[in-house]
């Protein structure tokens, strides 16, 4: 690593292989549990480990990284050359990692600017894709952040899920909204509201809510240039019919993302989950 800002994440970023490697980012991974077992997500347990296990009605949680594991990997990007490092995360209403984050970057040899972007998946990845564009750029430690943190302020991110009961257990989405969900027998769509999962529309089955998504990317992606992530869990051929309608509907369309969602976001929203990340340039 030859840049002078080094961009760190973590695994729920969900970037692209190709991308992390040509803007050298780094992304700490969080931890599934599952059943007696501490496994990394991403290198020691897969999507569809994950799913089946859910599946199963097995015992999933999971758990941010240690702040050793940042000081590591702070470490190796000053020992890299590194003269500063912005270090971007998913929402710490739905996380610990961005306060473990915070305690690691105290005691880094270099400056880090650690950033909660109230965002999760690609949404959060577009915002480090962003700042590692103008590191590259020759852009300072304050100008990269500014970059991430002006993505996230325009990026939105939607998603299906075919039950609450996943978002509850987790404690990443109200009882209450959760028990209105099985009560009308709905089909529920969410957004990221402030950093947490929030109820947006109640739809009556799953093929209407999915359309529904669709209307709702379609609509926010107006602007002349745009970037769009689907994510899905276990649900490809939902994916990919989305991204193909997208494609045909958006007319400033920069770069569109399919990818399946990793273990630890696939533990709060089970089998099933279709989302769509939203991101202007």
């Amino acid at each position: 690593m030859s840049r002078h800002v080094a961009i760190v994440t973590d695994s729920t970023a969900y970037l692209p292989p190709e991308a992390m490697e040509r803007y050298g980012i780094t992304a700490v991974p969080l931890t599934v549990v599952l059943g007696d077992q501490a496994l990394e997500d991403g290198t020691e347990i897969s999507a569809r480990s994950l799913a089946l296990a859910l599946q199963k009605r097995r015992p999933v949680t999971t758990s941010r990284p240690s702040p050793e594991v940042f000081a590591a990997e702070y470490r190796a990007a000053a020992e890299a050359g590194a003269g500063g490092i912005v270090s971007l995360h998913l929402s710490a209403e739905i996380s610990g990692t961005y306060d473990a984050a915070l305690l690691a970057a105290k005691d880094a040899s270099v400056p880090v600017r650690v950033v909660d972007t109230g965002m999760v998946a690609m949404a959060l990845g577009f915002c480090a894709l962003a700042a590692a564009e103008t590191a590259e750029a020759g852009g300072s430690l304050d100008e990269a952040v500014a970059a991430a943190e002006k993505r996230a302020a325009g990026t939105s991110a939607y998603f299906y899920v075919d039950t609450l009961d996943y978002l509850r257990r987790g404690g990443r989405i109200g009882a209450a909204q959760a028990l209105l969900g099985s009560a009308l027998a709905v089909k529920p769509l969410l957004q990221l509201d402030g950093g947490r999962i929030e109820l947006l529309e109640k739809v009556r089955t799953a093929s209407k809510a999915i359309a529904r998504l669709e209307e709702i990317v379609a609509e926010r992606s107006g602007g002349d240039r745009v970037d769009i992530a689907v994510h899905h869990l276990a649900a490809p051929e939902r994916a990919e019919r989305l991204a193909e309608r997208l494609r045909e509907r958006v007319p400033g369309l920069v770069d569109l993302h399919v990818s399946e969602v990793g273990a630890v976001i696939g533990a709060h929203t089970g089998p099933g989950l279709l989302g769509a990340v939203v991101s202007p340039r």
